[in-house]
């Protein structure tokens, strides 16, 4: 594995901080704290969150600097459900001809997300679900259609409040739909099939984020 330098170290740890909610919505990020912390200069420090404000993970306020943005869940699960739809159509259009040599990296891909979980390794577990699955939409040969899903994974990013989801069970099941996705493109399955897979696989995360969202919600209320 090729070592990280520490601006991707540094954007690494705070990435993790914030989708895990160690640093909460709001919070002040401090430059200087961090770079001691990480024994590095500010300069790293300031790059990682250039790279996270452009992810809209974090915002600047007139006299306090970088703070945490605000999440709304509610606007993840609805990105869900139109990212089903979109996917499912973009993986379809293409499971005719889809390259062998791309099966290989897909099924490299989700040995990758099981070994990220093994080590209870969340930010790898989600970048390489997100790698797996433009693998798949980018063979699409409609670019708007493209364009319009990249923008979506975008916004989910920067929306964020997954961190614990990932550690339902969900994240096991999502891995073995990707083995039945891989496994119908590599049989070049109807399209029609393999669009209801890819949509429902899909439709089974926003579902799952909804649920525990609200089990979240109904805590609060009682407590």
């Amino acid at each position: 594995m090729k070592k990280e330098n520490k601006q991707q170290r540094a954007y690494r740890i705070i990435k993790s901080r914030i989708v895990e909610k160690v640093y909460v919505p709001g919070q002040r990020i401090v430059i200087d704290q961090l770079a001691r912390e990480l024994q590095t200069s500010s300069i790293p420090i300031r790059e990682a969150i250039r790279q996270l404000e452009a992810e809209g993970l974090i915002e600047y306020k007139h006299n306090i600097g970088p703070v945490v943005a605000p999440i709304n869940e509610s606007e993840y699960y609805e990105n869900l459900q139109v990212l089903a739809v979109l996917e499912g159509y973009a993986v379809a259009s293409c499971s005719q001809n889809f390259p062998a040599a791309k099966i290989m990296k897909l099924k490299e891909k989700n040995k990758q997300m099981k070994e990220a979980l093994e080590d209870f390794d969340i930010i790898g577990y989600a970048k390489l679900n997100a790698e797996f699955h433009q693998l798949i939409y980018e063979e699409s040969t409609n670019k708007v259609l493209i364009e319009n899903i990249r923008n979506l994974w975008k916004r989910l990013d920067s929306i964020r409040g997954i961190g614990s989801t990932l550690y339902s069970g969900r994240v096991k099941e999502s891995i073995k739909e990707h083995e039945e996705i891989i496994s119908l493109l590599e049989k070049k399955a109807d399209p029609q099939t393999v669009e209801e897979l890819v949509r429902t696989h899909k439709l089974r995360t926003a579902e799952d984020f909804e649920r525990r969202r609200s089990m979240r919600m109904e805590n609060t209320l009682e407590s």
